[in-house]
């Protein structure tokens, strides 16, 4: 088997810590990965005096696939985002986001199987000529969406329903109050969903989904939505299987592809040794389905689940009183 290589950031916080273990979780899969280390966030500025240097951007252009830990964003000023960054950089147009139910969690459901496709590009996020007034009195932000950034994410999100053998599309919206933005995205997607006459389309406006899902979870399948709105809802989702430590993230694109953990990088407990490093190992299994070593993916959602529902040297977020490295050692011996 050639291998193949993974550019590996490492982040801020407990990243460092989660992306050890989840780096000797495929080690020990045996699947040919090779790693190359590359550096972004604080890290990157204390050594390099830059946030994102041009060396990691032109890592992962020439190998195409990320193994990302959590990055610190600054609430209010600040730095811009780097995770909106890299995705807008490399055009990772997709962010997908499962929520998915494991036995032995903390959770108020058993059954939940909910896929989020989220826009990644465009909406809110762009922030495009926003600006606060001298007298700090206003600010403003534009929204932007296009039928092109509509059109593929709605492609994306039928075309992944049906390579899963998913029912429903959902196309989450705000189209009665903002008519323009939210109406030509639901009108795109009205359009796209008569091409997949074999998957259910369902619409609704995003604050009564925020409620049904609350209410009843089982009732949704696959949701696709814009880039603020998916982020939102994304995150409820994790609510609804136990908490973020659980949720993974991908970011897709044409040409690099970006797999992490959804949550933060938890400063307050950076260097304890008590995060949690599910999140990153899904997002890992995830990434083995993208470079189509879904034996490999299999194994380690599988290890990851059977470690939960044994209650195994769990972390504290999920009940117990273990580590980051026991619960990796638990997964391991399940590989």
């Amino acid at each position: 088997m050639s291998a193949r290589s993974i550019v590996v950031i490492p982040g801020d916080g407990i990243g460092p810590e989660i992306t050890r273990a989840t780096v000797g979780a495929l080690e020990r899969l045996g699947c040919g990965l090779e790693f190359v280390y590359a550096k972004a966030g604080l890290a990157a500025q204390e050594e390099c005096n830059e946030l994102l240097p041009q060396s990691t951007l032109d890592l992962i252009s020439q190998h195409g696939v990320v193994l990302k830990g959590p990055l610190t964003t600054p609430v209010g000023g600040g730095f811009r985002s780097l995770n909106v960054t890299l995705r807008n950089h490399f055009d990772m147009y997709a962010n997908v986001r499962p929520a998915l139910s494991f036995p032995g969690t903390l959770s108020r459901y058993e059954d939940v199987d909910i896929i989020t496709v989220r826009e990644n590009t465009e909406g809110a996020y762009l922030a495009l000529d926003s600006f606060v007034s001298e007298d700090d009195e206003r600010a403003e932000s534009k929204m932007v969406n296009t039928r092109r950034a509509s059109r593929r994410i709605a492609h994306y999100a039928f075309d992944l329903a049906r390579k899963q053998g998913r029912k429903k599309v959902t196309a989450v919206h705000k189209a009665n109050i903002l008519k323009a933005v939210s109406g030509q995205f639901l009108d795109v997607v009205r359009g796209i969903a008569k091409e997949y006459p074999d998957i259910e389309y369902e619409e609704m406006i995003v604050d009564a989904c925020a409620m049904k899902l609350v209410m009843d979870p089982s009732r949704f399948d696959v949701l696709v939505t814009t880039n603020l709105f998916g982020d939102i809802i994304s995150d409820l989702c994790a609510g609804l299987v136990g908490g973020l430590g659980l949720a993974p993230g991908a970011n897709i694109g044409d040409s690099a592809s970006m797999f992490e953990a959804v949550h933060g990088s938890a400063p307050d407990i950076a260097g304890q040794g008590i995060a949690n490093p599910g999140a990153l190992m899904l997002a890992a299994a995830m990434m083995l389905d993208h470079i189509e070593l879904h034996e490999a993916a299999e194994k380690l959602r599988h290890a990851i689940r059977e470690t939960i529902m044994a209650g195994d040297r769990l972390t504290p977020d999920l009940g117990g009183d273990g580590s980051t490295q026991s619960f990796a050692e638990a997964v391991y011996s399940r590989l």
